[in-house]
């Protein structure tokens, strides 16, 4: 029997850090990294959030494939557009393999 896990966030590819931007209450800051699997697969964008006044380890909310570039938006303290992807951080994420 083989089992498949779950996609997760947790252990994607670091990157390469291509752009950061901070809340309007600068309670977080949402890094992107830009991460290149080499010749047999594209780019890609993790987007990485920082708790800013909390002591809480930071978390992958974003991972996008066929992506170089990182368009970050905060539209609310706790509301960014990554990329034209829509987040309630801290809790929602996109991952584009659960699609």
């Amino acid at each position: 029997m083989t089992f498949f896990a779950p996609p997760t966030l947790s252990y994607i590819p670091k990157g390469k850090l291509i752009a950061q931007s901070k809340s309007p209450n600068l309670d977080y800051t949402l890094k992107a990294y830009v991460s290149s699997g080499g010749a047999t697969t594209d780019y890609a964008i993790r987007g990485e959030l920082i708790f800013n006044k909390k002591d809480i380890k930071p978390k992958n909310i974003y991972w996008n494939y066929h992506e170089k570039k990182a368009n970050i938006k905060w539209v609310k303290n706790d509301t960014v557009i990554i990329n034209g992807h829509k987040l309630i951080v801290p809790n929602q994420t996109y991952d584009f393999r659960k699609e």
